[in-house]
Formats: structure tokens, sequence, C-alpha cells
């Protein structure tokens, strides 16, 4: 006879969860020019929402462009996306994100995000590594208010920027420190 503890319902949901955010994020197909389709309607989306967004853009030294993530959670949860690493405006490599938590966690959201890498150093350090966690050196864009990129961020000398927008679901807040990005074929 088996027992059923608390600790195994939390593992149970939590490895429900993860399996549900790597499925259900909306992207359907891992073939290259559907992630592309999907990445030029995000900075498309981006550039008319958040204007100022063009000028980060044309200081970046490459941008990794997260259509939409999926993020899940009940005690254990985690969060996946795809998408596609441009420099010069053209796909060099595709993306997979994933993140894992546990806590006081409940709710599921979908959101799009932007890496912004501002320096060479810093998007040869990204393309180079095998697994590249956004660690706490990431700088958010967007501070209290949604409709404006803050003026620092503009002028900032932060090597990587993120931006996180267009954030839907019953989840509070999204970052993507502890984001892991691995190289995919789709």
């Amino acid at each position: 006879m088996s027992s059923f503890t608390r600790r195994s319902l939390l593992a149970g949901l939590g490895a429900s969860t993860l399996a549900l955010a790597a499925c259900g994020n909306g992207i359907g197909s891992r073939s290259g020019p559907m992630i592309d389709a999907r990445v030029d309607t995000t900075l498309n989306f981006m550039r008319q929402t958040y204007p100022s967004s063009d000028e980060l853009l044309s200081n970046a030294a490459g941008v990794l462009v997260m259509p939409l993530v999926t993020e899940a959670g009940f005690g254990v949860g985690g969060a996946y996306g795809r998408g596609a690493l441009r420099v010069g405006g053209t796909t060099v490599d595709y993306y997979s994100a994933a993140t894992a938590s546990a806590g006081l966690q409940i709710g599921a959201q979908q959101y799009s995000h932007v890496l912004f890498f501002m320096t060479d150093a810093a998007l040869a350090n990204f393309r180079r590594s095998d697994g590249w966690v956004a660690g706490a050196n990431i700088e958010y864009a967007l501070k209290d208010q949604a409709d404006s990129l803050a003026a620092e961020t503009l002028t900032s000398r932060s090597p990587v920027i993120a931006l996180v927008f267009a954030q839907a679901g019953l989840r509070v807040g999204a970052t993507v420190e502890g984001t892991k990005y691995t190289r995919i074929i789709p």
C-alpha cells in the first residue's frame, strides 16, 4: 500500500506544471521560419508599444527575442519558451528559455521578453556558453511604469538589458533572473 504525502503531491504538481508550461506556450512548431515569424511580430509590437526601444535596438550588438514564455506554478513552478538571437537584424541562432522555481506561488501567466546585449563582449559570452543563466547583472528596462522605457535605461552602461512586456495571466511579476537559455536546433 502506498502512502500519499504532501511532498509527493507537490512533486507531482511541480512535474505537471513544468510539462504544462513546456507544452502550452503557443509556439506550436520548432521550425525556424515559425519562430522567426513570431519574433518579427514580437519586435513590431514592442516597437509600436515602446517607441523608445528603437534606440536600444539600434545600439545593441544583438538581441534575444522570446516571443512567448509560459510560466505556471503551484508551490513548484516553471517557465518555458523558444526564440531567436538576432545580430544585425538577422537570426543567427535559436534558443529555449527555461526556469524552475519553488516557494509560495500559485497561478500562470504568459509574457514576451527581449534581452539587449549592449556590448560585443556580452554577446560573445552569451553565444559561447553551453547554457547561459540570466543573473542579477541584468538591468530591466521597465521600472514601475508599463507605458515607457525608463530614461536611465537608455543611457545605461549595463552589458545586458531586459525588457519584459505583454504580460497576461493570473500571476504577479515576471523576470528573467534565473532563466537558463540553451541553444536549440529548430
